[in-house]
């Protein structure tokens, strides 16, 4: 046994001899590119479609190891155009991991959706936000249906094309008119570029893993998380059934917001100074604090 065990170590040891540092780097990065390929991949149908190749692969393997001749050429052709078959079936996916690849790696600390960063940019955003606010809260009241997506560094211009382009300054008043039950735009989406309406009635995306959304959530949340998880735009979802306002960033839901809590998230994830400048506030505040404490004892001394 003890030299079975030293054969084993000598054998290791002989091995270990020939890697690199190149060879341990090499290894890392292709179990970080498996590990995130599975992540992004699991609770999918691309999911089901994966094991079922491999599966087939498998089966395959040994039929061709087994000598059978047909089974070896079915095998041989498989191998060939495996990779190819691979790209088209899973096309939709492989666009949704290179969008999100694309947006970890060109983030931005401008304001996400206006072209510029100055202050009338920042003006013309909280007016975008103060509009959609109240919009969201005069149809929350009359639980009528709603869907807002604001674009941001993503690009929509394919769903813009599904709908009517408007190009208008928002207002309160325009998104109530333009989704009244039963009107042309009524259905599909608001989509709103640099802090303007450019299109209604978009037909939305679904989303990857609609299987594993709550059934009591309707065609619009269901657009609303699909929209979400193929570009980082903000999109709010007022209930045509109980008026409850939420929204969807990242593939995530999130619900009952109020109007405060609407304007706040908002103006965090479309005016990144916002947090900046709230950050540098309380440090400004409790420096003067400090300050003040301090030459008070000063004083008392």
């Amino acid at each position: 046994m003890t030299a079975y065990l030293i054969d084993i170590f000598e054998n290791i040891k002989s091995v270990m001899s020939y890697i690199t540092i190149i060879d341990i780097f090499d290894i890392i990065f292709l179990s970080i590119i498996l590990f995130l390929g599975i992540k992004l991949m699991r609770e999918t149908r691309a999911e089901q479609l994966i094991k079922g190749i491999v599966l087939l692969g498998v089966i395959l393997f040994i039929l061709d190891q087994m000598q059978f001749k047909v089974m070896g050429v079915i095998a041989e052709t498989f191998v060939n155009i495996g990779i190819l078959a691979v790209i088209i079936m899973f096309q939709p996916e492989l666009r949704r991991i290179l969008e999100k690849v694309g947006r970890t790696t060109g983030m931005s600390k401008k304001l996400p959706f206006l072209e510029g960063a100055g202050a009338a940019e920042t003006a013309k955003a909280n007016t975008a936000i103060n509009s959609i606010v109240k919009a969201c809260e005069n149809l929350s009241r009359t639980m009528t249906g709603a869907l807002i997506v604001i674009e941001r560094q993503t690009k929509l211009g394919e769903l813009i094309e599904t709908g009517t382009y408007i190009n208008a300054e928002p207002s309160a008043e325009l998104f109530g008119n333009i989704f009244v039950p039963n009107t042309p735009l009524h259905d599909g989406a608001v989509i709103m570029r640099n802090g303007l309406i450019l299109a209604a009635a978009c037909y939305l995306p679904k989303p990857a893993k609609e299987e594993l959304v709550p059934k009591e959530l309707g065609t619009r949340h269901r657009a609303a998380i699909g929209m979400s998880e193929v570009s980082d735009a903000v999109v709010v979802v007022v209930s045509e059934e109980t008026g409850v306002i939420s929204i969807a960033e990242n593939g995530k839901l999130t619900r009952n917001f109020s109007g405060v809590t609407l304007r706040k998230y908002l103006a965090e994830r479309l005016i990144p100074d916002t947090n900046e400048n709230a950050k540098k506030s309380k440090s400004g505040k409790k420096n003067r604090d400090k300050t003040e404490a301090n030459v008070n004892k000063e004083n008392m001394k």
